[in-house]
């Protein structure tokens, strides 16, 4: 297993809604953020601009209201309301952890630039070290065996846990704090101090395979990440196929990922979805390269948005999807912020692929499957599809 700062599990692990993100927590898909654009409005960050709540939230908002006139704690009594509402998606965000998801909306998180593994024997190793982080300012390398954070042994526990520590999940820590590492290259020890900063994500990156295949990897769906697909897309020689890699990727904003769309299809029906019961769609902009041979590759960890994105493809034709059926997570959530600054969640519609496909609880299934060499398998597939003139 390995893992990097931002991917990381929520602060404080929310019932099943956990499980929606890996990607600094939750990447919110709900229509208050701007991740279903109403019409005429621009993409909100907060969820102060809900024109009212969601059903559910009523119940959640009083339960919290009621706990803070009694002089208790709001969010403790909005949990105990979400779980009693028996929503798998909903949950309940302290104000800090809210912040955080909309740092990783804006493609941001705080940390120290490293992605770290455990291997067969416990050891925790650096894999990776963001230029420009303050790991590379004070030159850990690749390699180098993380020994301990801030005092605590960390060998042999989960990547999830080690990555928890370099973040300071337990005290809220922000970007400016300091975190000691105990750090080991051959037979020299060390201990290094670094402070954490606010520091950019790639979450679109793009490399070149054989025969001229293009492979665009979109790792979540922050802001500005569609645009960077259209620009990969046409960046792309003309000549050879594109491999769209969703593997892994947790979701995010939806707008972000019918952007996406628009790079490959000239307009037309993305999905269609319901918020309390009012049926609304998604559509792509015209002008997308819709010739050039494209397979979409997925897995279990491919989520949310990135199984609507997938599922336009597929459901239109526009792509030969390959891989494991995706995870399933088809539902819309809407944010309440409550009067102690945290924010409440709960589902209030979900979303269909072009031709009617449910995806909550169901995935999508793909048209080749393939549990191993998916790349590879994708190559081939590609060169099966012929000349895109």
């Amino acid at each position: 297993m390995s893992g990097r700062e931002l991917f990381c599990q929520p602060r404080r692990v929310r019932r099943g809604a956990a499980l929606t993100l890996v990607f600094a927590g939750l990447l919110v898909t709900g229509a208050a953020t701007g991740a279903f654009p109403d019409p005429g409005q621009s993409d909100r960050k907060t969820p102060t601009g809900a024109a009212r709540p969601a059903a559910g939230h009523e119940d959640v908002a009083k339960a919290a209201a009621e706990a803070m006139a009694d002089g208790k704690s709001p969010m403790e009594a909005a949990e105990r309301a979400v779980s009693r509402s028996g929503d798998r998606w909903a949950a309940v965000y302290s104000e800090g952890e809210y912040q955080e998801f909309e740092e990783a909306l804006d493609g941001q998180y705080t940390g120290v630039g490293l992605w770290a593994r455990r291997t067969a024997d416990g050891r925790i190793d650096v894999t990776k070290v963001q230029a420009g982080s303050p790991a590379a300012e004070a030159g850990i390398k690749k390699g180098d065996r993380l020994r301990s954070i801030d005092g605590e042994d960390v060998d042999g526990r989960p990547v999830t846990d080690v990555v928890s520590l370099l973040r300071g999940d337990a005290t809220d820590a922000r970007a400016g704090t300091t975190v000691t590492l105990g750090l080991e290259r051959g037979t020299r020890a060390w201990s290094e101090t670094l402070r954490r900063a606010l520091l950019s994500t790639d979450s679109v990156t793009v490399h070149k395979l054989t025969a001229g295949i293009t492979v665009i990897k979109i790792s979540a769906f922050t802001r500005g990440s569609g645009e960077l697909v259209r620009t990969a897309v046409r960046q792309a020689p003309a000549d050879g196929g594109i491999v769209l890699d969703l593997r892994g990727n947790s979701g995010g904003l939806v707008s972000e990922a019918v952007t996406a769309a628009s790079a490959f299809l000239d307009g037309g029906l993305v999905a269609t979805y319901d918020v309390d019961g009012a049926e609304r769609s998604l559509h792509a902009e015209p002008g997308g390269d819709t010739a050039r041979p494209l397979v979409a590759l997925v897995d279990g960890g491919t989520m949310s948005a990135a199984e609507m994105l997938t599922g336009a493809l597929q459901d239109r034709g526009r792509a030969v999807v390959l891989g494991s059926r995706t995870f399933g997570k088809g539902s819309i959530q809407m944010p309440t912020r409550l009067p102690d600054g945290s924010v409440a969640e709960l589902t209030v519609g979900h979303y269909r692929t072009p031709s009617g496909h449910a995806v909550d609880g169901r995935g999508i299934t793909p048209d080749l499957e393939v549990s191993s060499g998916a790349l590879e398998r994708a190559e081939t597939v590609l060169s099966g599809l012929g000349d895109p003139s």
